[in-house]
Parts: C-alpha cells; structure tokens; sequence
C-alpha cells in the first residue's frame, strides 16, 4: 500500500518512514505586581509535527520535476488528510516544508531524497 495525501498516491517504497512526534500545548506566563510567583494560562494543545522522509524515482527529469510540482502543490496553507502505508490516517495536517536533496541518478532512471514537514493542527 502507498502512502496517499488527500487520496493521491504521492509516495511509493519501502523506505518511505513517516515520524508523528509529541503534540505541544503552549501557556502565556505574566508577573502581577504584588503577588509572589507568576500567573499562568493554559492555552492548551497546539498540534504536532510529522516528519515523512523517502525517496522519489522517475524514468526522465521532467517526469521528476512534474512529481515534484504535484507535490509542492499541497504546500499551500490548507489542511489535508495524510494516510501512510500502515493505513494510518492523520487527518488536519498542512504541509510546512518539502525539502528535496542527493539527486543521483539510477538504473531505471532518476532518485531524490526528500523530507516533508506537516504540522497535524488538531490531534
């Protein structure tokens, strides 16, 4: 099974890795004059970040740099669903950075390394 963004079969392979990692909860502290300590307000849970690093192969480098494109496309402010191959869905998620490096090329044609950044708003 593929890993799919808003049903897209983006992703392939088997060292494709997506990392969910701890949720945030974010506080505001403020001093009151007069009172020994400091006043704080839970402003409760703020998301998480999900890590997915992988790689992507295509036969020709335009046919890379339209894989590419598709995919930089959901890198535009809204929340999507992403769904790994495990059949894991983490629904809310927008997509913070794509990052692709060591492009190489290999028997079948070209390889890049790539990680994207999600941040999950709602957990």
């Amino acid at each position: 099974m593929s890993v799919t963004l808003d049903g897209q079969s983006l992703f392939y392979g088997p060292e494709l890795r997506i990392e969910p990692l701890t949720s945030t909860r974010d506080s505001i502290e403020r001093v009151v004059p007069g009172l020994s300590g400091v006043l704080s307000i839970d402003l409760g849970g703020r998301g998480r970040k999900i890590k997915q690093r992988g790689l992507l192969r295509a036969r020709s480098r335009p046919h890379m740099e339209q894989m590419v494109n598709a995919i930089f496309a959901y890198q535009d402010g809204n929340t999507h669903t992403l769904i790994g191959s495990d059949g894991q869905e983490f629904d809310n998620v927008r997509m913070d950075s794509f990052e692709v490096t060591n492009e190489r090329l290999s028997g079948g044609g070209i390889v890049v390394d790539y990680e994207i950044v999600y941040t999950q708003l709602v957990v």
